[in-house]
């Protein structure tokens, strides 16, 4: 992803501290920013999800692409400094170079995501809690628009 680093270097820079909010679940905006140096916390309906540290990662490109609000938290978990395009759409429609890279980046999650859940299904098959998971597999491999929507359509309190 260094490219994309290169491809953004005109970018104007923002400097989070620790703690700082960049975006928060639900609300609108059309910014995309890309992770310079630090460190940012990832939550999703008030659960810690991941950390952010490598150079190079986009946020709010999710929201950009759904044309949907943030579809997440993110706060500095240290001193950050981010590349910043107020104007996100704008950014994509007018570098493919870095709509590619954006678009490479979503597809290595994905691919990261679904292999994940094969390996679960294959060391726990069907048990108890985990039956979901053939669906879940299902779902990601063949969702078409329309547009996905916050949540989970499992069943939220199940008898294990």
């Amino acid at each position: 992803m260094d490219e994309l680093l290169q491809r953004t270097a005109g970018l104007p820079e923002i400097t989070l501290a620790v703690g700082d909010t960049l975006v928060r679940e639900g609300e609108s905006g059309d910014g995309l920013w890309i992770l310079v140096s630090g460190t940012l916390h990832i939550s999703k309906a008030g659960m810690a999800i991941t950390s952010i540290s490598r150079p190079a990662a986009a946020i709010g490109e999710i929201s950009l692409l759904l044309n949907s609000p943030y579809t997440a938290t993110v706060v500095a978990g240290a001193p950050s400094i981010l590349r910043h395009a107020a104007d996100g759409r704008a950014l994509l429609v007018s570098e493919p170079a870095i709509t590619r890279l954006i678009a490479a980046g979503l597809a290595e999650r994905l691919d990261f995501a679904t292999t994940y859940l094969v390996d679960l299904k294959h060391q726990y098959g069907d048990a108890p809690g985990l039956a979901m998971v053939s669906e879940v597999l299902d779902q990601l491999t063949h969702r078409q628009r329309p547009a996905a929507r916050p949540g989970s359509v499992r069943e939220p309190n199940p008898d294990y």
